[in-house]
């Protein structure tokens, strides 16, 4: 459902002429599975999200989306995937049905298709009681139950959450993963994009290791927990974050003793 491989976003740099937000990275997510994309803040998640959604553009390498390139089929992308982040923006003058409509019919869904469609999705996420309540009067909860519901009106089959539980209480955000568990039983691939470790565990199948744009593992919390001999997820994650910066520390210190050999470090990255 979601191919990526060695995919790279590089900004100009004026200290060391680019910036890679992402830095050759691969992973693949299949149809019933949620993929955990984890990482601390400015680790390239939403960078590498933001390219899956045919937002930005990849320096190089390639991501595939339910079969479709996302530079060359860009439209056929955004049909195949719906979006949702902690940071959606909800109209404040239209209802929650109003607004899940307006992107329905964006999708181009026929009208009495879309009805039934927005009835199926109101009794699924328990929104008939916010049903008729207009934006500017919605928690912060409704909202996030808006901005989920629009992103799947059109029933993508593939879904991606950019930090979406970030600023719910604690038990919107538990509504929320269960909300995610019911897509994958549905079969949808699923990215989850966290800094929040105890979200992995409970929620993700799989598991991507992110740091300052290189993915530093992947695989399942037990395969991983059997390739680095460490039981303890969080620590784990922390040694790995601290291995990629010793390793850092000695490309630079390499690269300052010897200007040839840090150009082609830099250009093998």
């Amino acid at each position: 459902m979601v191919e990526v491989e060695a995919l790279t976003k590089a900004y100009p740099d004026l200290e060391s002429g680019q910036f890679l937000a992402l830095d050759n990275v691969d992973f693949h997510v299949g149809p019933g599975e949620i993929f955990g994309l984890l990482g601390p803040n400015g680790a390239g998640k939403t960078t590498a999200l933001r390219i899956l959604s045919t937002v930005l553009q990849p320096t190089s390498g390639f991501a595939r989306v339910n079969g479709f390139d996302v530079t060359t089929h860009p439209d056929e992308v955004r049909y195949s995937i719906g979006f949702v982040s902690n940071n959606t923006a909800i109209y404040d003058r239209m209802t929650a049905w109003e607004m899940v409509e307006y992107f329905g019919k964006l999708h181009g869904i026929p009208e009495e298709r879309l009805n039934q469609r927005m009835e199926e999705i109101f009794k699924q996420l328990q929104m008939e009681e916010i049903r008729n309540i207009a934006g500017g009067r919605m928690s912060t909860g409704m909202k996030q139950k808006v901005s989920i519901a629009r992103a799947i009106v059109h029933d993508p089959p593939v879904l991606v959450f950019d930090e979406a539980s970030l600023g719910l209480d604690v038990l919107v955000a538990r509504a929320l993963l269960k909300i995610i568990e019911s897509f994958r039983e549905q079969g949808k691939c699923i990215i989850f994009s966290t800094h929040i470790m105890r979200e992995v565990e409970k929620l993700c199948d799989r598991v991507g290791i992110l740091y300052r744009g290189r993915m530093l593992a992947t695989g399942s919390l037990p395969e991983l927990a059997e390739t680095y001999k460490n039981n303890d997820f969080e620590e784990l994650f922390f040694d790995l974050l601290n291995q990629s910066d010793q390793q850092r520390r000695h490309e630079t210190a390499l690269a300052a003793s010897s200007p040839s050999l840090g150009s082609e470090a830099r250009s093998q990255r």
